[in-house]
């Protein structure tokens, strides 16, 4: 067996507690992951892991190899990472999590695409709307929204400006009116974001030093998707505050029509973030670079 193979899939098992969830983290079998911890003790001459039916845990040595092996394994993709940017390649596996509709939506395509273009890249996603800690080892890359996390441990990189636009369906502005200002807006109907029970607010900017203001419109349809927004918002049920990039094409076509155009927006910012590394490996820095590409497109129109 290859040693270093048998370190990566050791280092797992050790990580994760189990050999059933180091099989899954690796893609082997349970057994295979099995002859690799054994393949490692039988070299050594004394075991590494202790395992019972109901647990496992390091041994003394266990845990000193386990350290030494997280330095090589660091140091062996260190150097794959410096000869494959002297080539220009991308490869190995990327793992990224990303919020459920913004990942599936915008994340996914660019990055099958550049997956795509780079034949020793392999692409695993993971859409979730909890956050994720990185330093857990799960991903190689997190797309989130908002204000980076303040940690010397992640880099972080824009890459994308996420235009908040208030809308609705011409029916419901031609029987309703369409609001010129924002203190209008308690006249209307909105159709609100809500989760767990709670319902966030729409927050406009009012300048540079001005505190943005927030407005809890009045509501009797609440929905904790996005998608079930800008179908209700199309059927004429009320105003909705969506993304643009979500709403973009739908501004396009007239079946929904922006209102308070003179009120700048919200802007949320996505960032990428990674963990910090000496060398930082190609497949991350491309596709971080293809989303600073390719993500400003979801809000070109001539409709907005």
């Amino acid at each position: 067996m290859d040693r270093l193979t048998s370190m990566v899939v050791f280092v797992k098992a050790a990580e994760l507690g189990s050999f059933s969830a180091a099989a899954r983290a690796v893609g082997l079998s349970a057994p295979m992951v099995g002859k690799h911890v054994l393949f490692l003790e039988e070299r050594l001459g004394a075991p590494l892991l202790r395992r019972t039916t109901r647990r496992q845990s390091l041994t003394d040595l266990g845990r000193i190899y386990y350290e030494r092996c997280k330095r090589v394994l660091a140091e062996a993709e260190a150097a794959d990472a410096v000869a494959a940017e002297q080539l220009g390649e991308a490869y190995g596996r990327l793992r990224v999590t990303a919020p459920v509709l913004f990942g599936r939506k915008c994340i996914a395509p660019v990055l099958i695409s550049l997956a795509h273009q780079h034949p020793r890249l392999e692409l695993e996603m993971s859409f979730t709307d909890r956050l994720t800690d990185l330093l857990a080892g799960d991903y190689d890359l997190a797309v989130r929204n908002g204000v980076p996390p303040d940690s010397p441990d992640i880099m972080a990189r824009r890459v994308f400006r996420q235009e908040m636009v208030v809308c609705a369906a011409p029916a419901y502005l031609a029987a309703k009116g369409a609001p010129g200002a924002l203190a209008e807006l308690g006249g209307h109907e909105a159709i609100l974001y809500s989760r767990s029970g709670y319902s966030r607010g729409w927050i406009f900017p009012r300048g540079d030093e001005d505190r943005p203001v927030e407005i809890s419109p009045r509501s009797r349809v609440r929905l904790d998707d996005l998608d079930a927004i800008v179908e209700a918002a199309e059927a004429g049920h009320g105003l909705a505050w969506l993304p643009l990039w979500l709403v973009r094409e739908r501004l396009e076509r007239g079946t929904l029509q922006r209102v308070l155009e003179d009120h700048p927006g919200l802007v949320i910012e996505s960032h990428a973030l990674w963990l910090r590394t000496p060398h930082l490996p190609p497949r991350i820095r491309v596709a971080v670079d293809a989303l600073v590409e390719a993500l400003p497109a979801l809000t070109r129109t001539g409709a907005v």
